[in-house]
């Protein structure tokens, strides 16, 4: 840090105290954050204008067989070569980083998401802005709270408020913002911090105002009222839209997990570069994040959809809507696992804006009880299919009020939004984005103590200093040994650090005292097995919950090769556990 910023942020924490600090540095997270995302939206808007511009609508484009591949090989060059770090999965990472409580996000996200998402999204990548944009919002709260040093608590809000940001700015939806940071990031917070979150959202949003005007993302004309005989269609809406997602969320699974298993960055950018211009030839409606398609589909116009594809001027745009509702998770999930950079915001609102046409069109079609208007149709997907994919009900509702102005629509989006969440929630608990740690058990909750076992580290309540009995120790050397030791359970460990067993003197309290039978037993002989072995990466709730199931005090600890690392006691755990509680509760 510069003479002259320590200087201003020594004035600044000097003159501004508490809460007042607090407020500030979340003004000026929104300010960062609006600029950010509109940075990033204008350069993947100029990058595919610059590519795009010219193709004639009424042929196929044989360029839409190279773009999206050189795309994503300049985003995995860039990330590989210049930021040399993982940025994919940028809302995971956030979670990631709020779960270990350390707060801390590395700078350059600050400004490796944007560039690396433009590129991938502006070549055609089939993903959005939205995560990489709330990475880099969150990556400008964590440096802030760094800079200014603030304390943990206050770090994990700040990252908070540039997620929320991030949302307001980039979607021009400040409630939206609010509520994608309480519900997604989970985070555990009091009426009080509310306050900055509603600095950041109300800034972010704001200042897009007024650098790009009030005009909606999305706009919809002649969209009809709401009547109550559209309950029905409304009601299987949500229970297929829920389908849909869970269709989407496994999909994406299986293929980043085949991707993992794939080694080379360039292997990995050859198949996945081949899948997905493949799929936009045949598809260009998943060229990038596909708003153009909502917005066609929104203003009645689907015929355009079929722009620049081989099917141009055909009959069968139904049979090609169904295609695109089964390759999006494959070109969403092949952009980011061959190495390019975007998120899962922008493919869940495209997806469920063709689902809710698609079963508008098949609902009117087949003349079932009262035809549902394809607009209302294709709102209510969106919000169906991002509630379920993100588990995120109340942001889906809000986004797109605001995103659409259609706040008349209200009553429905609760309903087809409650429906569809209910229903992917049968067969998957967590969120596309939060999975990965859950499987880790890493993920906060909203469940307090599951969220204190979480924040807390393993690795601060192992005794690592404990003392080992050595197998072959007889007995006598062994009452000499532990006469001055205070504990009454001990680890035997042999000379490669391989845990033999435990030794309780209460359970060789008959022979403790005996010393005609010093020389005749061993450690080996005394000792019992381990009820359990905690591994070094085990989370705490699974070491909470095998101290219960086991009825013991102690437990021993074993590294990745499985050799003895120390002992933990479950009066140690719970000292930590209050600890973390004070912590975690305190204004």
């Amino acid at each position: 840090m510069s003479n002259f910023l320590m200087k201003i942020t020594t004035w600044i924490k000097t003159h501004l105290k508490g809460k007042q600090l607090i407020l500030l540095l979340s003004l000026m997270v929104g300010v960062f954050t609006a600029l950010a995302a509109l940075v990033l939206k204008n350069l993947i808007e100029l990058i595919a204008h610059l590519l795009t511009h010219g193709f004639d609508i009424t042929h196929i484009n044989w360029l839409y067989l190279v773009y999206p591949a050189i795309g994503v090989l300049l985003s995995a060059i860039f990330i590989r070569y210049i930021v040399r770090d993982d940025i994919g999965h940028g809302v995971t990472k956030i979670l990631f980083a709020i779960s270990r409580r350390r707060g801390r996000i590395k700078a350059h996200n600050c400004w490796s998401s944007v560039i690396a998402s433009s590129i991938t999204i502006g070549f055609g990548g089939s993903v959005g802005a939205e995560s990489p944009i709330v990475l880099t919002g969150s990556a400008i709260g964590s440096s802030l709270g760094r800079i200014f040093r603030v304390d943990q608590k206050t770090l994990m809000l700040l990252i908070g408020c540039g997620a929320a940001g991030a949302i307001a700015g980039i979607f021009k939806a400040p409630f939206a913002g609010l509520l994608f940071t309480l519900e997604v990031l989970m985070l555990d917070l009091t009426m009080s911090h509310l306050v900055p979150l509603l600095v950041s959202c109300v800034t972010a949003s704001i200042l897009t105002f007024a650098i790009s005007g009030f005009d909606s993302m999305f706009v919809c004309r002649n969209v009809e009222e709401f009547r109550i005989a559209y309950v029905w269609p409304v009601i299987v809406l949500g229970i297929a839209c829920g389908l849909v997602s869970l269709y989407f969320t496994k999909v994406t699974n299986a293929i980043e997990t085949l991707f993992r298993k794939i080694r080379g960055m360039y292997t990995k950018w050859v198949i996945g570069g081949v899948i997905l211009s493949t799929l936009v030839f045949f598809f260009p409606m998943l060229y990038g994040e596909g708003y153009g398609t909502i917005n066609n589909l929104l203003n009645g116009n689907p015929a355009d959809l079929l722009n620049n594809s081989p099917f141009y001027g055909t009959n069968m745009l139904l049979v090609i809507l169904g295609c695109v509702i089964l390759f999006k998770a494959v070109a969403s999930t092949v952009t980011t696992s061959a190495g390019g950079c975007g998120g899962l915001f922008a493919p869940s609102l495209f997806l469920g804006c063709i689902t809710g046409f698609l079963f508008a069109s098949l609902w009117n079609m087949w003349g079932l009880i009262s035809p549902m208007p394809a607009t209302i149709s294709c709102l209510l997907g969106m919000a169906a299919v991002m509630a379920a994919v993100m588990h995120a009900p109340l942001t889906s509702i809000f986004l797109i009020a605001e995103i659409t102005g259609g706040y008349d629509l209200l009553v429905p989006l609760m309903l087809v939004t409650v429906i569809s969440y209910i229903t992917i929630n049968i067969f998957e608990r967590h969120s596309i984005y939060s999975m990965r740690l859950a499987q880790k058990g890493e993920l906060v909750t909203h469940h307090k103590d599951q969220a204190i076992l979480t924040l807390m580290s393993l690795d601060s309540v192992i005794d690592r200093y404990c003392m080992r009995i050595a197998p072959d120790m007889t007995l006598g050397d062994m009452v000499h040994l532990l006469a001055k030791e205070k504990e009454n359970t001990f680890p035997v460990v042999d000379g490669a650090d391989n845990l033999r067993g435990l030794i309780n003197l209460a359970d060789i309290r008959k022979v403790l005292f005996r010393q005609e039978l010093y020389n005749v037993f061993t450690a080996e002989q005394l000792m019992q097995d381990a009820p359990d072995i905690i591994s070094i990466n085990t989370p705490m709730t699974h070491v909470m919950a095998s101290f219960e199931k086991f009825g013991t005090d102690v437990l021993p600890v074993v590294d990745e090769n499985a050799r003895f690392v120390g002992i933990i006691h479950k009066t140690a755990l719970f000292e930590a556990y209050r600890q973390t509680l004070v912590d975690f509760s305190e204004e």
